[in-house]
This record gives C-alpha cells, structure tokens and sequence, in this order.
C-alpha cells in the first residue's frame, strides 16, 4: 500500500476516466483473491425449454442444451428462457416467470442476486431480444403490469431499465436485513428490517438506494434520474428472520430509467453488533478491507439515529492515519484556506484538527460538540479493521454497525467498484457532480482561531519581539476577528434556516391537522437551534472576563455581538498598550487582557455553530425516519431534507462538518 500523494492527471482518471474504462469493458469485475476473471464479451442465449422455477447456479453454469444466438440477430420470441450476459452480469427472462432474474459472476460461481420486475409482478405474455450489438443486449417483456426494456451494457456491473408506455413502478426483490440511503452531506439512513414493524414503508427518494445481500458479498443498488421517484420497501418474517423483501421505485415521468447494479466480492460489507457496554474498548473486527477505497463506518445511536464516520487507513508518510476524502486532489478535505496575510491556521490543519485530514497514531480527533475523542473506526496496514465505539456523554452506540465502501481514492484498483462508480456511470459524469454536490461539501475555513492567536502572541511576546512584529501582531488581532465573524454568519444562517422552516411547519400543521403530533416532534427538534444558541450566547455574555467589554459595546449601543465584542477587544488591546508591552508580567496581562476573553468567545461560538449543525443532521435524518413510519409526511420529509442540505453547503471546519 502506498499513500503517496497522488498526481492530478491521476486523480482526474480515476474520478472522470474511469467512466471510459468500466464502459468499454477493460478489466474485470472479479473480486480480489478469486481464481480467475469472468468473460466481458456479450452473449445470448434460448435456453430451449422454459423453467418454472429461477434456475440453479449449475444449471447457469454449465448452459446444457443452450442455444447461442449469433450477435446482430434478433428474435420476437423464444422457445425456452431468454438469457443475456456480459461475462459480469447474467439475466435470465422466464416464460414462467415475472421480469428478469440477475446473476452476479464476479466469485467464480453465478450467484442469484436479484430479481427485477414490473410490479405488481405479472406473468411474462411476451420476451422479445430487440437489440444484439456489439456495445449492448436488450429485452423486451410484455406483461399485464406493461411492457418493459432491460438493457444489459458491455463491461457493466448494471442492468438497464425503462418502461415503454405508461405508468409503471419496478420492484427490486432482493432478501436483505439493511438497506441504505447514502447521505453526502450528513449521516446516512440505516433501515434495519428487524426494528420496523410496518410490512411496506416509503423511503425518501434520494437518486439511489443499496440492499445489503448475500453472505455479506454482495451490494445490490439501485440508481434512478430524479428524486420525484418515490421509493417503497416491502418487509416480512418476524424476529431475527424478519427481513426486507424488496424495493419498489416509480419510473416516474415518460422515459426515465432505472439502472440495478451488483458490487460482488468477499468482504464487500461488513456488520456486527454493538452494545453501550463496549464503550471505549478496541473491537478487532473479523473483516478485512478487500481493497483500499473511502469506506464508510454507519454506527447506530441509542436514540435510533445513525453517526456515519469515514474508516481511517494508515499513513505510509509516517505512524498515524489519513481521514480518506476524495473532495480534492490531493486527499485533503479541502485545500488549506489561507489568512488575510497568506498564512495556514496551523492549529485547524494540525493532525487531529478540526480541518485536517491527519490523525496522530492514537487517533485523536477534535470536533465541536464532542471534543476530544479517540476516532472509532480504523485499518491497520494488513487492513484488517477495528472499531473503538466512543464513550461520551453526548453519543452512546447501540445496535448495528455497518461497513461498505462509498467512493473510490487514487489507490482503489481499477477492477474495484464502489456506489459513486456506478452512479457516475449510470447518470453521467455531470449529473453524478451535481448530486454529490462536490464544491458544496468542501469546508470553509477564515481568519485564525482564537485558540491559535493565543499561542502565536505567547510565541512573539515570549520570545521579546513585540516591538518588531507590531505587523504581524495585528494581522493576528484581523484574523482573529474574521474567524468570529465568519463563524457568527454561519450561525445566523442556521437560525434564519430554523425560522423559516418553523413557519413552513407551522403551515403544513394548519393544512394537515391529522400529522399534528409528527409535525410538532419535527418543531421541537428545530427550536433546538434557537435554545441552544442563546444559551451559549448567554454564556459569553455572562463570562467574567467579558463583563468589562460587553459594557463598552453596549454603551456604544451596539449590540454585544460575538465579533462587536472581538472588535471591542481589538481596539482595548492597542488603547491599552498590549502592542509594545515588555513587562515581566506580560503573560498574565495578555491573558488578563485579552486572550481569556478572546477565546472564551470563540469556545462558545465554535460549541454553538458545531451544535447548530448536529440539530440540523439530526433534523435530517429524522424527517426520512418519520416518512417511513407515516407515508403521508412524504412530501414533508422532502421538503426539509431539501431545505437541510442547502444550510449544510460549505460549512465552517469548526462544525464538525465530517468528524
């Protein structure tokens, strides 16, 4: 394994050029470890008699009897099954059947993964091979529920679909206990089939949707063109048994499409168990990473909720981890933001910084809200995993942990294939940047943070060179200032956020009484952001060290804002001689002066923009969970998870953006 910093012409390869290379059919779709690659060329086949039942691996295997119909030929009907493949995937369309049956070929032996269908599952009246190129195969397959097309791609890991005249809504039949909903901008949404008691449950539409299948090898996505595609999921069995049974996805509007995907291979996820009790202990997981990827750790709260971390890989560089990012080219977050003078806040791009995407070899971790914590989940350099489930106060886990890989990095393999693969593949590259919504991720990060004005002043003043940096020291006291300032406009924005979504709710209560008690749960959480802003604002203004220059500010009748009160600060440091002190007792007057108080505004208001943000994902994740018990909050659910991803665009570093 080797971390070296990637070259851009690479990076940009393996972001855009790999389109190019999984379309035209290079590589292979095997799984790491397996004994050889499965065949990319297409292929049709009439099995010569028609099964009643799926047919068995062997049976797909061996291809007995099987006739092969010539490439450019195509036929209006079959005398057995119609089978298509291109050496990764494999479809089998039955005269006694329903839709298409998908096998996965990437271990070496087909595996049934899925079964697609046009709900509500009609049998087949017609199965016609339309197209039987060079670059694709297609079937046609006429029903009572309609007609439908599925296309099958030379070199691709996913099937094609498109209804061909009226409404219709495809059903993914796939046995799972989990499903997701990724989430880029937030915590994703973990469905777990044992703790939903209701046998059908609508899911807010988000592009695409993952089941978690076979003997955790086996990833099964769905991919649709627009989120007015409402998606169900259908569940049965009880107990541990209880299980998901399958999905359902509306075309929507005349020509959309819907692309069903398989990512195969030993080790594609992983879950275990968690319990409060194993807070705090290092759990070495019986899983190892196939292969080097941002791999996404889904850990489940004790108030239902998910927290989702990015698995840190070992730092080739030296003894501690990267945090994997694929937002920039050179697998930073973001590129350092620079002061007003040019210079980095060293403090936030310090290993472990809030900005940074370093950690030290015992993994800490500073973010607003938790502080310091030990980052809990991990990979050594065999890339065997561990997780170290936290022990705070603010987040107990409880329940099922999930590990899959999201997105590739520089050193993912070429024949490795992750989610934002196929989503790039199957939307395009622009619409796939679109979604992911890239430069609305990328964290922002202005001025200096107190903390770190704080210690470059105790570095000048120790050292006795106040008189001849009076320039750098009041580029200091600037950046101070537009770090305040920065982070007061985001906090604004939450609170103007949380305002007009209070309305909107207040609307939909008035024009909806009978989601009243759901309603109101969503309210109380939003008025979060309001109760815990104005508790920390009392704090700074109540802080003994601040009681001299909120009376200032407020005799100027201004407002003791946090940055009036940074500037107040600013103007007193110069006033009263702070420039050219050269007392033996100069660190105590900084520190009675100015650096107590300045950091006691920024401490608050970095606690208050993190804790801002934890309501807003919260808020979030709770809207797509109260949807699913309750379809008729629907469209209540989309308007705020639209409304949430626009407030949690560009945040500041200091908001725990992405722990």
């Amino acid at each position: 394994m080797n971390f070296a910093r990637p070259s851009g012409a690479f990076l940009l390869f393996c972001v855009l050029g790999i389109a190019t290379t999984l379309a035209g059919g290079y590589g292979t779709a095997f799984a790491q470890g397996t004994a050889e690659p499965a065949r990319a060329a297409l292929a049709v086949w009439d099995t010569g008699t028609a099964s009643a039942e799926a047919l068995a691996s062997e049976a797909v295997e061996h291809k007995n009897g099987w006739k092969r119909i010539r490439s450019g030929e195509t036929v209006n009907g079959f005398q057995g099954d119609a089978v298509v493949s291109n050496g990764r995937l494999l479809a089998v369309a039955r005269q006694h059947g329903s839709g298409i049956e998908l096998y996965a070929l990437g271990l070496g032996k087909p595996a049934l993964r899925a079964r697609l269908l046009l709900a509500p599952g009609a049998t087949s009246d017609r199965i016609a091979l339309t197209e039987n190129g060079r670059a694709a195969v297609c079937l046609e397959m006429a029903s009572k529920s309609g007609v439908a097309r599925f296309r099958l791609k030379r070199g691709e890991l996913f099937v094609e679909s498109q209804v061909v005249s009226g409404e219709a809504t495809l059903r993914v039949e796939c046995p799972s206990r989990f499903a997701v909903l990724p989430d880029f901008f937030a915590d994703d949404i973990l469905f777990d089939a044992r703790k939903v008691s209701l046998d059908k449950v609508e899911l807010p539409s988000e592009n695409f949707l993952l089941h978690f299948t076979g003997r955790q090898d086996a990833i099964v996505m769905s991919v649709f063109e627009n989120r007015a595609q409402d998606v169900r999921v259908t569940l049965a069995g009880k107990g541990d048994e209880r299980a998901i049974t399958g999905s359902e996805i509306d075309f929507g509007k005349q020509g959309s499409k819907i692309w069903v995907a398989v990512l195969e291979g030993a080790g594609m996820w992983h879950s275990i168990d968690v319990q409060p009790a194993q807070a705090g202990k290092i759990l070495p997981l019986q899983w190892k990473m196939p292969f080097l990827a941002q791999w996404r750790v889904d850990l489940t709260r004790k108030d239902g909720l998910t927290d989702s971390w990015d698995m840190l890989l070992p730092d080739k560089e030296g003894n501690g981890f990267i945090k994997p990012s694929w937002l920039a080219q050179d697998g930073q977050i973001s590129k350092p933001t620079r002061t007003a003078t040019g210079e980095v806040d060293r403090d936030a791009y310090r290993p472990g910084g809030p900005a940074s995407d370093r950690l030290g070899p015992d993994r800490r971790r500073w973010t607003t809200v938790l502080g310091h914590v030990p980052y809990p989940c991990w990979s050594d350099h065999d890339r065997h995993g561990f997780l170290q489930p936290l022990k705070h106060k603010r987040v107990t886990f409880d329940g099922p942990v999930l590990i899959y890989a999201l997105n590739r990095l520089a050193e993912t393999p070429v024949t490795s294939y992750t989610p934002v693969d196929i989503v790039r593949n199957t939307l395009g590259v622009g619409p796939c940047q679109y979604i992911l919504d890239v430069e609305g991720q990328k964290q922002e990060h202005v001025g200096r943070a107190t903390c770190h004005v704080r210690t470059l002043l105790n570095e000048v003043y120790g050292s006795h060179r106040q008189k001849e940096m009076h320039k750098e020291i009041e580029n200091y006291l600037g950046d101070a200032l537009d770090f305040v300032t920065h982070i007061r406009n985001r906090v604004l924005a939450y609170v103007s956020f949380g305002k007009d979504l209070r309305k909107y709710l207040a609307e939909e209560r008035a024009a909806h009484p009978e989601l009243k008690e759901s309603l109101n749960e969503l309210e109380a959480l939003t008025r979060e952001i309001d109760v815990r802003v104005e508790s920390r604002i009392q704090a700074i203004l109540r802080h003994q060290m601040l009681k001299e220059t909120v009376a200032e500010v407020q005799k100027q009748q201004v407002e003791p804002t946090p940055p009036a009160l940074a500037a107040q600060l600013n103007r007193d440091f110069l006033a009263k001689g702070l420039l050219d002190y050269e007392g033996a007792d100069w660190a105590r007057k900084l520190k009675k002066e100015y650096t107590d108080a300045l950091t006691a505004i920024g401490g608050e208001q970095d606690e208050m923009v993190g804790e801002c943000r934890w309501v807003v994902k919260a808020l979030r994740q709770k809207a797509g969970i109260l949807m699913a018990t309750d379809p008729r909050l629907a469209p209540v659910a989309a308007e705020i998870r639209a409304r949430t991803q626009k407030i949690l665009r560009g945040g500041a570093a200091y908001e725990g953006a992405r722990h």
